[in-house]
């Protein structure tokens, strides 16, 4: 679902559809606050990073996992990840394996990740957490959960995106929160915010009382491959919570982009898509081009048709994080 225009209004400005729905987004925040006062959270005995957010939608969790692994693995820990497996079949725990699943199986993000370390698919995330531990690891990194109460969380991170902050400051479907980012703050440890320096000083405008923990900033980079965007013709596709941004990732790298394609989130591409796209770009004289998330659902028929463009999380100043990590150690 892409999400609508009014959840990005300035707090102060929420629209109208805001205000009529806000009711239904108090009884959102309401069930959300209930499931995570039930049962008691199971406590593993190696520590559990949760990357998580308080928006719906993409915000950069993915690219923060990743570079949590790097770091974890510069520090000589074997840091598994657990994930849901959104779009996947199964129901798990179960490690994913590149040459042998696919993102029918174990959704997209999971096969991206497991391309940097261990990642196992669970629906019950605290299962998929013991049969990682049972495997050999050191550290938990939990991809997303920040609303799940069942794994004890010992390092909990707020990913949101600068450009967008928390959006109208209302819950679902008034606005694009899963919680009040204030009862989210009470259950984190730090906060990092994703976008360029232009976001970033806005986020702290209209968002910056909002955080009442330690706050870092990050932006993403695309990965240096030694491909040459200046000028190329694409057609550009991306099925991500905002595809815009990968289209402006794409313009500042110098390509031209004649058309592009805003796909659903995690949505399937078909053989009848790929068809169409293919069949476009010829036309249009371009080359086809997506986010790296996206090429793992493409059909190996079509892994030499389609450029990607790797990004990775820059942390300028990453020195709280990394203690914040360390001290899990100690």
């Amino acid at each position: 679902m892409r999400p609508p225009a009014f959840w990005d209004a300035p707090p102060d400005r929420p629209g109208v559809w805001a205000r009529l729905l806000f009711p239904l987004g108090a009884a959102y925040a309401a069930l959300t606050a209930r499931r995570l006062k039930q049962g008691a959270a199971r406590r593993l005995g190696v520590p559990v990073i949760c990357v998580g957010n308080v928006n719906a939608g993409g915000t950069g969790k993915t690219p923060t996992v990743i570079a949590l692994m790097q770091m974890l693995s510069d520090m000589g820990k074997s840091a598994h990840v657990v994930s849901r497996g959104y779009g996947g079949s199964l129901e798990g725990p179960v490690q994913v394996d590149p040459l042998r699943h696919r993102a029918e199986d174990v959704g997209d993000e999971p096969l991206l990740l497991a391309a940097f370390g261990p990642v196992w698919v669970a629906k019950d995330r605290a299962r998929g957490a013991e049969a990682a531990q049972t495997a050999g690891a050191d550290v938990i990194i939990m991809d997303d959960g920040l609303q799940n109460p069942g794994l004890a969380k010992d390092l909990s991170l707020i990913v949101v995106d600068a450009t967008r902050g928390f959006g109208n400051g209302r819950c679902i479907p008034a606005g694009p929160l899963r919680e009040p980012v204030s009862a989210a703050m009470c259950r984190a440890d730090l906060v990092l915010s994703i976008g360029s320096d232009d976001a970033q000083d806005q986020f702290l405008r209209t968002s910056g009382h909002n955080i009442t923990q330690p706050h870092v900033q990050g932006h993403l980079m695309p990965l240096q491959t030694g491909m040459d965007w200046e000028g190329l013709r694409c057609l550009a596709f991306a099925g991500i919570g905002h595809p815009e941004k990968f289209f402006r990732t794409l313009r500042d790298l110098g390509a031209e982009i004649v058309e592009t394609r805003a796909l659903e989130d995690h949505q399937p591409l078909t053989t009848a898509l790929l068809k169409r796209l293919e069949k476009d770009a010829q036309t249009a004289r371009a080359q086809l081009v997506t986010t790296e998330k996206d090429a793992v659902r493409l059909p190996q028929s079509y892994r030499m048709k389609v450029l990607t463009v790797p990004v990775r999380l820059v942390i300028p100043n990453a020195a709280i994080l990394k203690q914040k990590v360390a001290d899990l150690f100690d």
